[in-house]
Formats: structure tokens, sequence, C-alpha cells
């Protein structure tokens, strides 16, 4: 009898209809539902209506507002901004619920192009956002309705990296029709000038952002990084490592080392599972319900891990390369977009006294560490530079651990060797090798210890999952305490 829009049963919409209006005036009274704005309803009688709206915003705009489309900046943030959101809509209104203020915009009418976005609402396409938050008028309000002109660049810039010239022009094609349908002639001509010069077509300094001026110019490179991967090179030049041909060689054990690989991965970095929980999420490709983006983690790095065709893939130029870590990367974070999933981080990060590689050096720096690993002949050797480079590099906002752990496998099971798992109870001791070489420019350490742990990953195998179990018990794998070490 009630139309529900909710996230976990916490959200009525009311309605117009006498019986759905007796009802709610019914559970009100026996104290079950609160009324937390118009027409709007919650059985949460614990926290605040401003909580309560924010995390259900999209439930309740597409109740009450149905046919609404997330536009200007709210169409790249999916989020409030500062408490506000802008919407386009058959009006301009301004509506403010706890929390949150909604930004109605009257514009032309959702086109072909525009995006679906949950139930009853819609999302302007790329091409039709990066127009609207070109608008001369940048304010609503007072409110800043358009994100800063750096960060379109670099949208842009993110778009060249991952799909090069051809997804630019694709992108320029679409804005030149969404243009002519919504009114942005001059909007577009600007937009034309920044594609032209990333391209290299227009001149550069109609340009602002530091990365998207790097694109159009040349590729920074971090020199200092550059010569500690130099140094890795040499030792591992230097160790002769002997082969390790995979064990794992049908597809059901290698699918069963797979699933250790992503669940160790993934318990490294925080996201932590009891273990058959893991196996259920894993065996019937559900969520937990509580813990959604977690439960993405395991399957999006077990999709990847368990793919002998995409571990097999080898680029063969940098660009290639970068192409490939970034498909990747978009897949194991599919389930956190706040978290920018196959995109470059567009900020600088650091892990406690570690500055990682800037972000506007990101590619140039890759790309060159690529043609460095041309040189290595052991696929042992080629994994763990492969490891220590995106590491080192850091070139995402999250989950940089486990992409480099994809990587160094990739290495391996496209040479036909033996992959590597990095058990809990070893976390100290990997992570302290990653940073004696990355502080101290020490490489014997990380080696001796991705030797270790290779011993230890080849004695896995089988497609029995209690007997890899009690094999891993047995090594004291799953220990997450001090005072225990890797037993094989």
């Amino acid at each position: 009898m009630l139309e529900k829009f909710h996230s976990l049963n916490e959200i009525i919409a009311g309605s117009s209809r006498p019986d759905v209006a007796r009802l709610l005036s019914r559970l009100k009274k026996e104290g079950k539902v609160i009324r937390i704005a118009p027409r709007v309803y919650t059985t949460n009688l614990t926290d605040s209506p401003k909580n309560i709206v924010r995390r259900n915003i999209w439930a309740i705009v597409g109740s009450l507002w149905p046919g609404a489309r997330l536009s200007h900046r709210t169409a790249f943030e999916y989020a409030p901004h500062e408490g506000h959101i802008f919407l386009g809509y058959k009006y301009t209104r301004k509506v403010r619920l706890p929390g949150v203020t909604i930004h109605f915009l009257a514009t032309p009418d959702s086109l072909e192009s525009d995006y679906p976005f949950l139930e009853h609402l819609g999302v302007s396409s790329h091409a039709r956002a990066l127009l609207e938050n070109l608008e001369p008028d940048k304010t609503q309000g007072g409110v800043e309705k358009c994100l800063g002109v750096e960060s379109l660049e670099e949208r842009l810039e993110a778009e060249f990296g991952s799909g090069g010239e051809a997804a630019l022009n694709r992108l320029r094609d679409e804005a030149r029709k969404v243009a002519e349908a919504t009114g942005h002639k001059s909007e577009f001509a600007r937009l034309d000038r920044m594609i032209g010069a990333l391209l290299s077509t227009r001149p550069a300094d109609v340009l602002t952002s530091r990365v998207a001026l790097a694109r159009a110019v040349g590729e920074p490179y971090d020199s200092a990084r550059l010569e500690l991967f130099g140094k890795l090179l040499a030792r591992l030049d230097a160790a002769g490592f002997p082969d390790c041909p995979d064990q794992n060689a049908s597809e059901s054990s290698f699918a069963m080392f797979a699933f250790f690989e992503s669940y160790f991965s993934n318990y490294i970095e925080g996201t932590e599972f009891e273990l058959d929980e893991a196996r259920r999420i894993v065996e019937t490709g559900t969520v937990v319900p509580t813990r959604d983006a977690d439960s993405h983690d395991i399957l999006g790095t077990y999709s990847i891990v368990s793919n002998r065709r995409e571990m097999s893939r080898k680029a063969t130029t940098a660009d290639e390369f970068l192409d490939i870590l970034r498909e990747r990367h978009r897949v194991i974070l599919s389930g956190r977009p706040s978290s920018a999933p196959g995109l470059f981080k567009t900020r600088d990060n650091r892990a406690g006294e570690t500055h990682f590689v800037s972000y506007d050096r990101v590619r140039g720096t890759l790309k060159r560490a690529f043609d460095m690993s041309r040189a290595i002949r052991s696929p042992f050797a080629r994994a763990i530079f492969a490891l220590f480079v995106t590491s080192e590099v850091h070139p995402f906002a999250d989950g940089n651990g486990r992409i480099s752990r994809i990587m160094m496998n990739a290495e391996l099971v496209a040479a036909g060797q033996s992959k590597v798992i990095v058990p809990t109870v070893f976390r100290p001791d990997y992570i302290g090798a990653l940073r004696r070489l990355s502080r101290d420019g020490d490489p014997d350490v990380l080696v001796s210890a991705m030797t270790r742990l290779r011993d230890f990953s080849r004695t896995l195998t089988g497609d029995d999952f209690e007997a890899m179990r009690r094999r891993l018990e047995s090594s004291n794998a799953f220990k997450d305490e001090e005072g225990f070490i890797l037993r094989f």
C-alpha cells in the first residue's frame, strides 16, 4: 500500500492517495514512523534526520521528483557538495531537506545519450556534464554548481589516458551533438579548444591544470624513482632465478589458488572476512548486505586473478601497459566508485613517511619503468619488478597493494610460472621489505622475502578446499598476531 523508496528500509515516501495517507497517519500514532521532511517518513527512530536524508537522498529524489537528472557538478560527484546537489528538471527551484539542499535547474529534456541512474532518475552524459560545468554562470544561489576548470581538464586528461586520441575525439563528437540540442554552443567551443590542446592540435596555453599541461607538452617523470628502479633491476639481473612451472594447470586448481590469492590480498589491505564467508561471496557472486563495497573487493579481485586469459595478457607498448593497469584496477575497485576505479590519482598520496610519486608524474614514471623492464629476462624477476614499480608509484587513490600483486602474478601466469600468495602472517615482512627498498634503497630484503614467498606458494596445489585450508593453517598463514612465522 505504500510507495517504498528506501535504503535498508529506512525511507517511506508519502503519496497523495488517501489510503496511503491514512496508513501513514496510523503508523505515526503507533510510533512506528516519524516525518522528517514533507512527504518523507522514516522507520529509523534513533538517527538524526540529517544523516538519514543524506544516505537516502537518491531514493528520496527518485520517489518525489521522478524524471530528475543529476547535472552539473553532481553528474560527476554523485554526492552532495557541501550539502548541495544540482538536478536538471522541468523548473528552477530550491528545496531544503535536513542536511541537503536540492537545486532544481530548468534545463532541456533528457537526451538519448544521458544515462539512467537508479530508479526514476537519470544523470547527464559525460559530454553533457562537461558542457554544463563550462557554463559562464558558475553558481546557483551563491553555491558553486560547476566544477573548476582544472578538474575538468584533469578528467579530460584521464579520458585521454584511458582511451587515447580516439576517446577524446568520440567525446568531442558527442559533445557537439549535445550542444546543438541544449544550446551549449559557446561551452562546446571552449571544450573543443581544451581537447585540441590535449591532442596537440591547438595551443597548450588554454590549459591550466598541471596534469593536462604535462599531457599536452610531454610527460614528466620521477627521476629519483627511476634511479631506485635501476638498483632493483641490477639486483634482479644478478640473481639468476630458476624456473618454477605452475603445478595448478587444471581449471579447478587454478581457480582454487585464485580464491586464496584474492582472500589474502584483500585481507592484507584491511578487507577482512572469515574464510567461509569469503568463499560464499565468490561461489554465489552475492555480497554481504552490510558490506557491499568489501564484498565487491573480493569479487573484483577474484574475477581478475581467476581468469587465466586476463592474467596472461602482456603489454607490448608502454601505453598498452597503462591501459591494462587501469582496466584491472577498474574491475577490482568497481564496488567503490568514490575511489575512482580505473583512473590514476589526481592528488599526491603517502603512507607514513613514504611519499609516493606525485600525481602529475605517474604516467611518465610508469612508462619509463615499463621500458626498463624489457631488459629483464627471468619471469620471476619481472614479477618482482612489476610488484615494486606499481607499489612505489602508487598510481591510484586506493587499491594499490592489490593491483601491484595482480601485476606481479600476471607476469608469472603469462610465463607459465607458479604464482605468489602473500599470507596474512607474512604481512609485516612483506611490507617491511618494500619499505626497505623504498626508503633505504636496499633491494636485497625484498628479493629474499619474495623468494621465500615463492617457495611457499609453489606448495599450494590442487583443488581440494579443505586440504588447502589445512595446509595453510599448519603453515600459520592465517595468523594475524605477533609471535608466529610462516612455516612450510
